[in-house]
């Protein structure tokens, strides 16, 4: 069995953002490393792109031909040894997709999440028959242990939203993801209720794209904002789709999808509308299922 991929955490990509900073600033490409060093080049490549963690002897030999200052130095082999901390999620990490796992561990250390759906109601503000449901319809393959994995990994990042520092969530959902009856009427009418009370918190807004907006830059697909609170960790766009999870770290490509974002939220209903509907659209789902 092949050995799994390293969990990325925001440590490792605070760590290889340095070691890149600190090459390029010693005026070497990544050939005149392996040609003073004898790293080897493709090592080289994914310790800069966060795919993993040097080893301490590589840092160190990285630090003397960079000319790394003590200072600067143990705060580099602080990152290392820190970079695969996984908190919570080290509980059941193999039971994840890797990129599952990188997503969750980015959302963790996030200061404020910027979501759209077109689909599904987000999951920071599922409920757990709601969750279940959606896990089962997009995963049949999934075994009844594997789908509960889930469900419970979903609502423990739900904590996220509660105690004195909660994350900051901005939700924008297509009309659609209120009409799909997951789970049945009672499920989703449970559902829609829990969205609209978590909507009242003063961390989190919700809005909905009506039907009547009609074509809207959204309509390609899903995707996730993640902003975290240090400056020197820029900000991710994460996006799930049926050919695997996909994260996009430039600048170019987080413009463009935070773009998308401002024009998604002219285009929807304001907050309070938005609660509005989502009480109506509760009302009429029957108790029964």
């Amino acid at each position: 069995m092949p050995a799994k991929k390293p969990t990325r955490t925001l440590r490792m990509r605070r760590l290889a953002a340095e070691l890149r900073r600190l090459r390029e600033s010693a005026g070497l490409s990544r050939e005149d490393v392996t040609a003073a060093t004898r790293i080897n080049g493709s090592t080289l490549y994914r310790v800069e792109s966060a795919q993993a963690r040097p080893q301490l002897r590589t840092l160190h030999t990285l630090c003397d031909l960079y000319g790394v200052d003590e200072a600067e130095r143990e705060e580099l082999l602080a990152l290392t040894k820190d970079s695969g901390k996984q908190g919570w999620l080290e509980t059941y990490p193999s039971e994840l997709p890797t990129e599952y796992t990188n997503y969750i561990l980015f959302e963790s250390e996030a200061r404020t999440i910027r979501n759209y759906e077109s689909l599904f109601v987000p999951g920071l503000l599922q409920t757990e028959d709601y969750a279940r449901a959606v896990i089962r319809g997009t995963v049949p393959l999934a075994t009844d242990e594997q789908v509960e994995d889930r469900v419970r990994a979903r609502l423990q990042r739900q904590e996220l939203l509660h105690g004195t520092e909660p994350l900051r969530l901005r939700a924008i959902v297509d009309e659609a993801v209120l009409r799909r009856v997951v789970g049945g009427p009672c499920v989703m009418r449970e559902q829609l209720l829990h969205l609209g009370t978590m909507a009242k918190l003063p961390h989190v807004e919700v809005q909905v794209i009506r039907f009547e907006s009609g074509a809207h830059p959204g309509m390609p697909g899903s995707f996730v904002l993640i902003d975290f609170p240090e400056p020197a960790d820029p900000a991710v766009v994460y996006i799930d789709s049926m050919a695997g999870d996909l994260f996009l770290e430039g600048d170019v490509e987080v413009d463009r999808y935070s773009l998308i974002l401002e024009q998604l939220i002219g285009v929807a209903l304001s907050p309070d509308e938005s609660r509005q509907l989502i009480g109506t659209v509760a009302a009429g789902m029957t108790a029964e299922d």
